[in-house]
């Protein structure tokens, strides 16, 4: 109680100014905790991206991402930007290098480069340059070789289908060593059924339609075991024909990849005599092979000695 209505009133307002004041304090310890909470939340969540933006730059093989990470979080961890710088300063080493073997043109250096920086976004274009390399040297070659070589290299390259019409042009013009096992095989059968007097083996070896037969146009098969008969004759104890696989071979494409052959060679004939005696003559020899390995042309001229 009051001892008077003055007392009264300066006990109310003192009471008022005790009241303001706990209400002043709690507000701001609100706040206070508030903020503090609100900070928390601000420095968790910068927190968070900046993490996120580290992990990103990490992963990415682009450095203008790497040196954005580095400008934006000034007051990252230091670990984290010291792996950002890191990984920076790799990808520099990577385009200085890769300057070096652009400036060499070397297919070494480019292959040494891949060896050396397989995941380098410039391994691509290294690949690029090797390949164009070696398709370089394959066509200024010419050869079946190096067609060949390039296309076992590369079988993915981007030359591949210019290699394959390259090897189609050069089978059709170069002969190789197939080719010439396939025409002497040919003619040893011919040799071999002649010598056999071997009338099924003879008419083997030639193509039923013949275009020149000993100078004669559009023979037969059985020209040609007429022939044999013909040189069989009755003085004759035994006869040896053999190719001196002097070998002239031309060939000519006349389907995909068919072939027709044609051949100059010279050949032996060895005759023994039923008295006993023998002869040799040697004969030039003009051909036609077709793609079947059948022989088309035959002629004949003796080599005088």
């Amino acid at each position: 109680m009051c001892g008077d209505e003055s007392d009264c009133k300066v006990n109310q307002k003192a009471s008022g100014l005790r009241n303001n004041r706990i209400v002043i304090a709690v507000v701001s310890l609100v706040v206070v905790v508030l903020g503090a909470v609100l900070y928390a939340f601000y420095r968790n969540a910068q927190s968070d991206k900046e993490e996120s933006a580290y992990e990103f730059a990490l992963s990415s093989n682009d450095p203008q991402v790497l040196q954005n990470y580095l400008n934006t979080y000034t007051d990252a961890p230091e670990a984290h930007r010291d792996s950002i710088s890191a990984h920076l300063e790799y990808f520099a080493q990577l385009d200085r290098d890769w300057t070096n073997v652009v400036v060499s043109g070397s297919k070494s250096d480019f292959q040494r480069y891949i060896d050396q920086h397989p995941n380098s976004p410039f391994c691509q274009i290294a690949q690029h340059k090797i390949d164009s390399i070696d398709w370089s040297r394959a066509d200024a070659a010419n050869t079946l070789e190096a067609v060949q070589l390039y296309l076992e290299q590369h079988p993915d390259g981007e030359h591949f289908d210019e290699a394959t019409d390259k090897m189609k042009m050069l089978n059709a013009n170069t002969v190789t060593p197939e080719d010439k096992i396939l025409v002497g095989t040919v003619f040893d059968g011919l040799f071999q059924s002649l010598n056999n007097r071997d009338e099924n083996g003879l008419m083997n070896s030639f193509s039923p339609l013949i275009a020149k037969f000993l100078g004669k146009a559009n023979a037969t098969r059985s020209d040609v075991v007429t022939f044999m008969h013909k040189i069989y004759k009755s003085d004759v104890a035994s006869m040896n024909w053999m190719s001196l696989e002097d070998y002239a071979i031309t060939k000519k494409e006349v389907g995909d990849q068919q072939y027709e052959y044609t051949v100059v060679f010279s050949g032996l004939q060895k005759v023994e005599h039923t008295d006993n005696s023998s002869s040799e003559t040697r004969f030039r020899f003009n051909a036609k092979v077709n793609p079947d390995g059948r022989i088309t042309e035959l002629n004949m001229t003796k080599i005088l000695e």
